[in-house]
């Protein structure tokens, strides 16, 4: 079981924590449904508050694994991040998988110029340009290092552009730059290595779907979005 947090913690988040919030300021809402092996199994969603010269992000995702009518796998995550003039001033999460508890907390520190973690897997300082996990934010795409959303735990990873095409969700037609992303380290264990496909919506920036395959075939699309 502990391949399918792995997995989540990477595709359920990736915001760069020096964020490009310009792009999002007039998006309220972004709504993703996960399937598993082509079946619908869960939801990734993201509402945006613009008040007070700041913007929140909360996300709420949820997936439920069955295998002959039984569950396998079960994941519920909350998580809230908080930014102002651009930058990162705290996120913090909670999640349940298959009811045990997994957090992280983070806030950057002007002494180290570093970003402080509290998790449950790591507990320590990270460089400030590493991302924290959110598929809401394109600048996954921009980092060398990921944290996990979940647990805190640190990896570097390798972006390549795999080109552009047209894609249909959801009866909506998207022109998309496509990236492969990557593990640096070769010698990682194969169910802690970062393989994933994102395909990102070149007029607006928003990441339309992700895909992997990892005890099973994985996408997160996306199924809609609101602006203010």
């Amino acid at each position: 079981m502990k391949k399918f947090i792995y997995i989540y913690f990477i595709l359920i988040f990736s915001n760069q924590l020096s964020a490009h919030i310009p792009h999002y300021d007039d998006i309220s809402s972004i709504n993703m449904e996960i399937y598993r092996n082509n079946k619908l199994i869960g939801f990734s969603n993201f509402v945006f508050d613009h008040s007070n010269e700041r913007m929140v992000v909360k996300n709420s995702t949820k997936f439920d694994v069955k295998i002959l009518g039984n569950t396998i796998f079960s994941l519920s995550s909350e998580s809230v991040e908080e930014y102002k003039n651009n930058k990162l001033l705290y996120f913090k999460s909670t999640t349940y998988q298959n009811d045990k508890k997994k957090y992280v907390s983070l806030k950057y520190d002007e002494a180290s110029d570093k970003i402080i973690v509290d998790g449950s897997s790591f507990k320590g300082f990270v460089d400030y340009d590493a991302v924290v996990g959110s598929w809401w934010n394109h600048n996954v795409l921009d980092a060398n290092k990921q944290i996990s959303p979940i647990s805190g735990s640190v990896k570097e990873q390798i972006v390549n552009f795999q080109g552009s095409k047209n894609i249909n969700l959801y009866n909506n037609d998207y022109l998309v730059d496509h990236y492969k992303i990557k593990s640096k380290k070769k010698d990682l264990p194969n169910n802690k290595k970062l393989n994933f496909d994102v395909w990102i919506n070149k007029k607006n920036n928003i990441i339309v779907k992700v895909s992997y395959s990892k005890m099973g075939n994985w996408e997160y699309r996306l199924k809609n979005f609101e602006t203010n």
